[in-house]
């Protein structure tokens, strides 16, 4: 696929050495993406699993995690983190401040593991102290990295997150949302959380988030990821809807388009480990709205490979990736 043209005229990157090898694909030619794609990311998901601090910190020398959300979220994401990243925080003096924000967003995950994807109202008891339990560390722990790195912006987009949870109100949530936005003002993980805030499901008002993001990547340049944030307005609306040819207008279509050629399919967008994801936000959004063009074109480079988020609003996520593919 690397010898293949992108966007207008655009061509990705011939040579480069940390791509993993795509693994065995499924009979219906997808496959589930593995550590961003990344031979570096995968050392360091395989260092966290070992619990090898130690191999930790060097696996991280290629990367920033103050501004690095993809690559801490997949450490946030790995089970037994919380095992062993506490350790570090008390006894690691001189990179205290990386075991905080490692520790933080885990246990925010973790949180969210024990209170499950269950409505409220069907959340138990146990479910919800131990959420709060969890989110009540994240919470210190992200504080405390903020304050010894005033430059980073992850831990205060992790900091939305927790204060989401633990129903902080606007206020809070809006001074952290700032605070991110001081230290990256395109940065588009906190543009993505903050969207979430603003669902109805969230106490945001109808068209609320999607007037967020189309005045947020108006103000972005060719090339940036930030055009992903109206992808997923639109497949946010969707949701909300909870009707299935709720995007399928000619003016939607058209919107999409527009954002996916100002953005990934742009000559300037930036190859980074994890792109992946920024093509299926488009892949589903765009196949959503009934858009038979420039969905052809994002599958055709994703080439099979699939990424959980956004699709896991479908209850059989990989089976409509691949039926969607197919369709492209």
């Amino acid at each position: 696929m690397f010898g293949k043209l992108f966007g207008r005229g655009a061509e990705r990157p011939a040579a480069d050495p940390h791509v993993l090898p795509v693994p065995r694909r499924q009979k219906n030619g997808m496959y589930a993406l593995r550590a961003l794609g990344d031979t570096r990311v995968l050392a360091l998901i395989e260092a966290a699993d070992a619990g090898d601090w130690a191999a930790v910190k060097a696996a991280l020398a290629p990367f920033d995690l103050g501004r690095d959300h993809q690559v801490l979220g997949e450490l946030a994401e790995l089970d037994g983190v919380q095992d062993w990243i506490v350790r570090a925080v008390e006894e690691d003096k001189e990179h205290r401040a990386t075991a905080l924000l490692i520790s933080g967003a885990r246990h925010i995950a973790w949180g969210w593991e024990a209170r499950t994807a269950e409505r409220a109202v069907n959340v138990t008891q146990e479910q919800w102290r131990v959420f709060h339990e969890r989110l009540e560390i994240a919470e210190e722990h992200l504080l405390e990295a903020a304050e010894l790195r005033a430059d980073w912006a992850t831990p205060w987009r992790h900091l939305l997150t927790s204060g989401r949870g633990m129903s902080l109100g606007a206020a809070v949530n809006e001074a952290r949302r700032d605070a991110a936005l001081r230290r990256d003002p395109l940065d588009p993980e906190t543009h993505l959380e903050w969207l979430s805030q603003l669902q109805p499901r969230w106490g945001g008002e109808p068209g609320q988030a999607l007037a967020f993001a189309q005045d947020a990547v108006a103000r972005a340049p060719h090339g940036h990821r930030l055009g992903c944030l109206i992808a997923m307005a639109y497949i946010e609306e969707w949701v909300e809807s909870d009707r299935g040819d709720y995007l399928v207008t000619e003016e939607i279509q058209a919107q999409l388009r527009e954002a996916a050629d100002h953005s990934i399919l742009h000559p300037a967008y930036v190859w980074r480990p994890g792109w992946q994801q920024d093509f299926n936000m488009f892949a589903m959004a765009l196949s959503l709205a009934g858009e038979r063009h420039t969905v052809r074109r994002v599958f055709q480079t994703l080439d099979g490979a699939y990424t959980k988020w956004p699709w896991v609003y479908f209850s059989e996520p990989e089976k409509q990736f691949a039926r969607r593919h197919r369709r492209a």
